[in-house]
């Protein structure tokens, strides 16, 4: 696809009518395979995340802090992977590629919110569980109830309020000469590569806050016993926080940029598809969860067809 230059009056064209986002290009067979690999993955996500709201919900058992986390970063996944990945799915299906200016900073937003939010989520989890691992005797007294209820509230609400400002001063911007975006949905980066003014503010805030939100386990006995006990916790939190910084703090240069698609794949759905099942399916609490439900299930299912 060719640059489309739109002359002096871009600014008005941008806010206007928009971008276009050129996503995933390629052959046809190309494209339906995306298609169909992102359309399971978006699929499991949301039934994976469902599944276990429904089962923390259902189950006394699991009315624990760990689980109140759980329960909210699933539901959160769930709002996550839907604000970019159905869209990218009718791209894949339509020939319909823009995106209204307005549109696009609430795509953004909403993606940034719910991005800072898993964020500091993640960090909360990770504390919680330093807490249970290094301090046990002391976790039911430190890890209150009011306690975990402040701590989500303060991720849900630090998020938003984190991404509100970011928007704000990326949609002050001014967009000229270009309103192609090489991405597949609308993220900071491509459209800070769009803006023809100063973009020392904005980019110097995207890189602050980026770092603000990340994780560090205090000691380093903390850090070792932390590891050595959820591994497979720290791998995906690493995955997340590794692509993260790749995209939004290191700086670009002409390859980083072409790779940001691919990068991008890994914190907006790889991650969401793999965390129930690092975090919560593979629990046992949860896995007993889930075994009485399949197992009350099916007890109705053959004593109705009994009847």
């Amino acid at each position: 696809m060719g640059v489309r230059h739109l002359g002096p009056d871009f600014k008005r064209y941008s806010k206007l009518s928009g971008f276009i986002l050129v996503r995933f290009p390629g052959i046809l067979e190309l494209q339906l395979l995306l298609f169909l690999v992102f359309l399971l993955a978006y699929t499991l996500t949301v039934i994976e995340n469902m599944v276990i709201i429904m089962l923390i919900w259902a189950n006394v058992s699991l009315h624990k802090p760990m689980y109140l986390f759980l329960g909210n970063l699933s539901f959160l996944e769930i709002w996550y992977v839907s604000v970019t990945v159905p869209k990218m799915l009718l791209s894949f299906v339509t020939k319909r590629k823009g995106i209204s200016f307005v549109g696009c900073m609430a795509h953004l937003y909403f993606f940034l919110a719910l991005a800072c939010t898993e964020c500091v989520l993640l960090a909360v989890m990770s504390c919680d569980r330093y807490v249970a691992i290094c301090n046990p005797l002391h976790y039911s007294a430190i890890m209150s109830q009011t306690l975990c209820i402040r701590l989500v509230a303060g991720s849900w609400l630090s998020g938003f309020l984190i991404s509100m400002w970011k928007v704000l001063l990326i949609s002050h911007l001014t967009f000229c000469g270009i309103n192609i975006i090489n991405h597949f949905f609308c993220d900071v980066s491509p459209l800070l590569n769009l803006a023809s003014t100063d973009m020392s503010l904005a980019a110097l805030v995207d890189f602050l806050l980026a770092l603000l939100i990340l994780l560090r386990i205090p000691s380093m006995s903390g850090r070792q016993k932390a590891f050595s006990t959820c591994s497979s916790h720290i791998a995906m939190v690493t995955i997340f926080y590794g692509t993260l910084i790749i995209v939004y703090v290191m700086p670009k240069n002409s390859t980083l940029r072409e790779l940001n698609k691919v990068f991008s794949v890994f914190y907006t759905v790889l991650t969401p598809l793999a965390n129930p099942l690092i975090y919560s399916l593979r629990n046992r609490e949860v896995k007993e969860a889930l075994r009485k439900v399949c197992s009350k299930y099916l007890a109705f299912t053959c004593f109705n067809a009994l009847e």
